[in-house]
């Protein structure tokens, strides 16, 4: 895919601030510190559009970026480690779940995992929540660059058995490892009738 412009659009805190225009979207999920920004940005071949942070949870709103004039990327709050109060934590997830099961403009879901560790049970969760709500979704494996190959293709098939029903993709947003691949699946989701 070639990437002729990116834009970041609003930040939705509610419903109410939702894009209207009716373009596909495609959602980024994923724990607090995975690499949401930094696969976002490698995606798109900029720098700096999406945010990236050493502070976990930083992302405290559903992000909108414009691509190609054509479609959205949406970044949703991480979960898991984010130094926030419990009831800023819960008001995250009650916005993450009520846009993944209501947004009918939602053609893909790109659940981020770190390829160097196990699935965590928030993981777990949101994988369940994506197949039992036949939600079109892939597993994109971030860092992938910080382990040896044989260590990756390892992780690969532990994350793979551990969230069933799931295709997952090593990324890298250092070398760009796995890029086309993730771009493959993207296209796909959005040309699908």
């Amino acid at each position: 895919m070639k990437v002729t412009s990116a834009e970041f659009v609003k930040s939705a805190f509610d419903r109410g601030h939702w894009t209207e225009d009716g373009l596909p979207e495609i959602a980024f999920l994923g724990r607090s510190n995975v690499g949401k920004s930094s696969l976002l940005n490698s995606l798109l071949g900029r720098k700096g559009l999406a945010r990236t942070s050493n502070t976990p949870g930083r992302t405290q709103s559903i992000n909108f970026f414009r691509v190609n004039e054509a479609f959205y990327f949406v970044d949703l709050p991480g979960y898991g480690f984010a130094r926030v109060s419990k009831a800023t934590r819960a008001g995250w997830g009650k916005m993450a779940e009520e846009y993944l099961s209501l947004r009918e403009e939602l053609v893909l879901s790109v659940h981020l995992v770190d390829s160097r560790h196990p699935p965590t049970d928030l993981d777990h969760q949101l994988n369940d929540w994506l197949v039992d709500n036949d939600k079109p979704h892939l597993v994109v494996a971030t860092k992938s660059d910080k382990l040896s190959a044989n260590a990756l293709s390892k992780q690969i098939r532990l994350i793979g058995k551990s969230l069933e029903g799931s295709h997952v993709i090593p990324h890298s947003a250092n070398t760009g490892k796995g890029k086309d691949l993730v771009w493959a699946e993207i296209v796909k989701a959005i040309e699908k009738p």
